[in-house]
């Protein structure tokens, strides 16, 4: 099977802005769904406003809505919302991402589209859930950093709080919400119907927290920031050599011994303060003294070499116009062209997930607002004949 028609004939309707639920979206759209995003005519989705603007047209934006087809609806015009919910009535999911409450207020939340239709999952993402003492708190990606507890394992020990570079919280709820539609379009197709799935920032954001959430049940002590280093395991962290950094990770004792191998230090894998994993992670400041007193007699490259040649796992500190030029993104084919609907050609990172050594291509370039107002309301009319 290919990757590109897993969902083939799954339709999904979105009402989304920025991030979460449009990367959501667009996981679905890059496995074949027909993805129909509906946006308020003029502004449409607040992403097509953001830097880089590439000839009226913003790579931003881009990056998260290929595979889609877009639609201008004025939900707060009821005429616009009878429209948006017969098209709804045709779908099999539809994903929205407004505070809870909204589309009931629209008329178009879980109670009333499932009357519609039965079948549909109909998938809510917020900062906080649906329900509960902060339903109705706004959210983005750095209160959510800060609520969620990342933000305090983030950063230099004594450091002020410092957030991911990367909108984790948004992307996160994004991942797990394709998963859980994905799920209950199986329960959906085995049982006749849908379900309303309540997917939150904070409740994905925890959920990625595994090894932090059962360090504090386990001992009732908070996790702490260690800025590159881990809590259990050393050497394992970014360490400092002549002219730079480089990360590197001996997860277990037979990495260890090949350290001490390279760095010419066998005396250290005797060294009674680092004879295990737990023995090291204790006492990994005065290992990292020591390692960085090495390092410093030689750059990165020559570090890295050297323990690439010994199969110690380490890596260069890149900036992303580094990591997309590597030699392994461009076996994976993973940058590829993009047609904007400008026509101007830029470039964008695809789907990561291979099918049977196959890297998925582009579908579908990402829609101007509404470009697709008479494709789709062609369709509709269609399906409305057929019924009649």
């Amino acid at each position: 099977m290919k990757q590109e028609t897993t969902l083939q004939g799954v339709r999904v309707i979105e009402i989304c802005n920025v991030a979460a639920g449009p990367f959501c979206g667009m996981l679905l759209a890059d496995m074949g769904a027909d993805v129909i995003k509906i946006e308020q005519p003029g502004t449409g989705d607040t992403l097509r406003s953001w830097a880089p603007i590439t000839q009226g047209y913003s790579e931003n934006f881009a990056s998260l809505n290929r595979g889609k087809r877009s639609i201008t609806l004025n939900l707060k015009n009821a005429e616009d919302r009878q429209v948006a919910a017969d098209i709804i009535a045709t779908a099999d999911v539809l994903i929205e991402n407004n505070r809870p409450g909204v589309m009931d207020r629209l008329g178009l939340g879980y109670a009333a589209m499932s009357e519609l239709n039965p079948r549909l999952v109909y998938c809510s993402i917020s900062a906080y859930g649906q329900s509960g003492p902060r339903a109705q708190e706004g959210g983005f990606d750095l209160t959510l950093q800060a609520m969620s507890g990342l933000m305090s394992v983030t950063g230099e020990p004594g450091g002020a709080p410092v957030k991911c570079g990367v909108p984790v919280c948004d992307f996160t709820a994004g991942l797990y919400a394709a998963f859980s539609v994905v799920s209950a379009l199986r329960q959906a197709e085995k049982e006749g119907r849908g379900a309303h799935i309540d997917v939150s920032m904070l409740g994905a954001t925890l959920g990625i927290a595994a090894l932090q959430t059962s360090q504090y049940f386990g001992t009732g002590v908070d996790p702490e920031k260690l800025g590159s280093a881990h809590p259990r395991n050393a050497p394992y962290q970014v360490f400092r050599c002549k002219g730079g950094y480089f990360g590197m990770a001996a997860g277990n004792n037979s990495l260890w011994k090949s350290v001490c191998e390279v760095v010419n230090r066998l005396d250290l894998f005797e060294d009674p303060r680092f004879l295990n994993t737990t023995d090291r992670a204790v006492n990994q400041d005065a290992l990292r003294i020591i390692l960085e007193d090495i390092f410093a007699k030689a750059d990165s490259e020559t570090w890295l070499t050297r323990f690439r040649e010994a199969g110690v796992p380490c890596a260069p500190i890149n900036t992303y116009s580094d990591v997309l030029a590597d030699p392994q993104v461009e076996h994976m084919e993973w940058v590829q062209e993009l047609e904007l609907p400008n026509g101007v050609s830029t470039r964008t990172f695809v789907s990561p997930i291979r099918f049977n050594e196959r890297t998925a291509g582009i579908l579908r370039r990402p829609p101007a607002l509404g470009e697709h107002n008479d494709e789709v309301l062609a369709e509709l009319r269609a399906a409305r004949t057929m019924e009649s």
